[in-house]
């Protein structure tokens, strides 16, 4: 392999970029399609939730909790079913809503933190989780990497997650969400797939982000290259600087995805021989920084 060359230029970035894009706790949020072009679901809470009109802000009734209630399409409308019967909402969209920040909400037969929103849009139903950014994450990196892998290959798989999730958001607004929680964007299984260590090691990672040329870059990656990553142009016809071809630490390893960005398996076997998550991600992103994003004080 030769001497891996690193850089570390780590930036912690208070421009007003950043600020007026992340720096306020609305602007962290992202919202996230579990289900789309259905005509029936449900939602569930592990509270008492509020199901609010998402047109009028009119709470139109208080759930019990752990009682998967019903909903379905009413032509344009929203309908519930509500003591064995459907009562028609008068609205294309319902926002349900956990008063107590600690509870969930269940759809789809998972647990989700956040809000969860139903459109009815042409006659179908679309579902999105609406939560901020840091606990979408903590539902991703176990999703989309083994909870038993190497610490330091969940930290790198955070940081490019998270730059992922942002140079993406309203990638598909015309749905009524930002991403998917497939792997078309990213696989995303909700609080149902949290645990320990993922958990540990999305929160030691707050706010970080990979970077080029000061913008925040969609971090891609995939689960193996089979031995050597490729460049981005060989899939989408158009180059990044920041990401080339190299070695992808997975020899052995059958291909599995675009092989484009960090090799999944490759960033855990590196873990392993004792490379810290920085050191991984500038390995598989050349040139890049690592920056962290803003939160909101008291002051701002």
């Amino acid at each position: 392999m030769g001497e891996i060359k690193l850089k570390f230029k780590i930036f912690i970035l208070f421009f007003g970029l950043f600020f007026a894009l992340f720096g306020a706790q609305k602007a962290q949020a992202i919202r996230i399609g579990l289900n789309e072009g259905i005509f029936k679901t449900y939602v569930g809470s592990s509270q008492n939730a509020n199901f609010i009109d998402g047109n009028t802000g009119k709470l139109l009734f208080v759930s019990r909790s752990y009682f998967p209630y019903q909903i379905k399409a009413y032509g344009n409308s929203i309908a519930i079913k509500v003591k064995g019967r459907y009562y028609d909402c008068a609205t294309n969209a319902v926002f349900v809503q956990n008063p107590e920040s600690k509870g969930f909400l269940a759809t789809k037969r998972k647990w989700y933190r956040g809000d969860i929103v139903i459109y009815n849009i042409q006659g179908k139903l679309t579902v999105v989780n609406s939560l901020p950014l840091e606990e979408y994450l903590l539902g991703v990196v176990p999703s989309e990497m083994p909870s038993k892998w190497n610490i330091e290959a969940h930290k790198a798989q955070a940081i490019a997650a998270r730059s992922y999730a942002i140079a993406n958001l309203n990638k598909r607004n015309s749905h009524g969400y930002d991403l998917k929680d497939t792997p078309l964007d990213q696989a995303y299984g909700g609080a149902s797939s949290e645990t320990p260590q993922t958990t540990r090691a999305v929160l030691s990672t707050r706010g970080e982000v990979l970077t080029y040329n000061n913008k925040i870059i969609p971090a891609y990656y995939h689960a193996s290259a089979g031995g050597k990553t490729i460049s981005a142009g060989e899939v989408w016809n158009h180059d990044l600087p920041y990401i080339q071809s190299v070695n992808s630490f997975d020899w052995g390893i059958r291909k599995n995805g675009h092989g484009v960005g960090m090799s999944q398996h490759g960033a855990n076997n590196m873990a392993n021989k004792g490379y810290s998550a920085r050191q991984i991600l500038s390995y598989f992103y050349k040139d890049i920084n690592f920056a962290k994003l803003r939160t909101k004080t008291s002051q701002d």
